[in-house]
């Protein structure tokens, strides 16, 4: 006889009280399961919200060394010889496609953190009330 028929039987011959606290004692394991599957969803992304928002901040501070190396470019360019400040400005081009590529990185990482929904946690939630609901439907037969 396999589990499922044994357990089919006993649930049968069970008293009422008993199947309410069995289904009060599965309920109870199931919120708190999925609970801790939506913590650790949101952990993660979460995470990944602040490599985006690190992201963002090393754009910030390249883009400071751009402005930095730009004013540099212009002194040069007013005070000395075409090669200082031709050098100067590929310089601050350097810096500023740094700071570019930085910026765009961290814009793909927070998009892909957002929404801080944990996708998988809803979709357990709503396959276990599937599934509670056709048992429902069974066991009214």
């Amino acid at each position: 006889m396999s589990d499922q028929t044994r357990m089919s039987d006993q649930t049968r011959d069970a008293p009422t009280a008993d199947l309410v606290r069995q289904l009060s004692d599965q309920t109870s394991r199931l919120i708190r399961q999925e609970m801790a599957l939506a913590r650790a969803e949101l952990t993660a992304k979460g995470k990944q919200a602040g490599v985006g928002a690190g992201l963002f901040g090393g754009a910030g501070v390249f883009g400071l060394l751009a402005l930095g190396a730009l004013t540099a470019t212009a002194i040069a360019a007013l005070s000395l010889a075409m090669d200082t400040w031709l050098a100067a400005l590929i310089v601050t081009i350097v810096w500023a496609v740094v700071a570019g590529a930085m910026a765009l990185l961290g814009k793909n990482r927070v998009q892909e953190a957002l929404p801080p929904v944990p996708a998988n946690s809803v979709e357990s939630v709503k396959e276990d009330v599937q599934l509670t609901k056709t048992r429902a439907q069974e066991g009214r037969r």
